[in-house]
């Protein structure tokens, strides 16, 4: 599962995937109709991976809560939140994360989590796995990876080429102005 392109846009229904960078911002696809739209700096976005859920112990994160969805639910289709009541979404998140807050965890949030499932359900994300080498190098054996592979393969970031120095343009002596 992948949920790391994956955002929640303030003012906009549903959840998104970031496509591409631009200038200001970025272009966002949502996930169920696929439209693209631009998404400007100074809008609120919220990334999946960044979001976790109270518990009596250490926060989960989302993908993990997820997971456990996934797993409650076999791979298919959650209930349909939107219709449930409270008492159903709360005997929901009881069999899915036992020990969440029930002081801090709203019912609104219990309904947004299925939601959310239910968009990444349909539109194939939570079947997809991490690949680790994408996003980490062990340090120990990356001399016998580079061995192995060409250099542009070890590792998938991009690093910015240094701005060029300015050169000024203007040429021969220039009076200062006291005599």
């Amino acid at each position: 599962m992948d949920i790391s392109e994956v955002v929640s846009i303030a003012g906009q229904s549903g959840l998104f995937k970031v496509i591409s960078q631009t200038k200001n911002g970025f272009i966002a696809e949502s996930l169920t109709d696929k439209k693209r739209i631009p998404v400007y700096a100074s809008q609120k976005v919220v990334s999946l991976e960044n979001i976790s859920i109270f518990t009596t112990g250490e926060d989960q994160p989302l993908e993990d809560v997820l997971k456990k969805v996934v797993e409650s639910t076999k791979g298919e289709k959650a209930f349909d939140a939107g219709k449930a009541s409270n008492d159903e979404l709360k005997k929901q998140m009881e069999k899915v994360l036992p020990e969440y807050d029930k002081d801090r965890v709203y019912v609104s949030d219990i309904k947004k989590l299925f939601q959310w499932y239910n968009m990444l359900h349909d539109a194939g994300l939570l079947t997809k796995e991490k690949k680790a080498d994408d996003k980490h190098i062990d340090v120990e054996h990356a001399h016998d990876k580079a061995a192995q592979k060409p250099a542009a393969k070890i590792t998938k970031q991009h690093i910015p080429k240094p701005a060029a120095p300015k050169i000024s343009t203007t040429t021969g002596v220039r009076k200062s102005g006291t005599a």
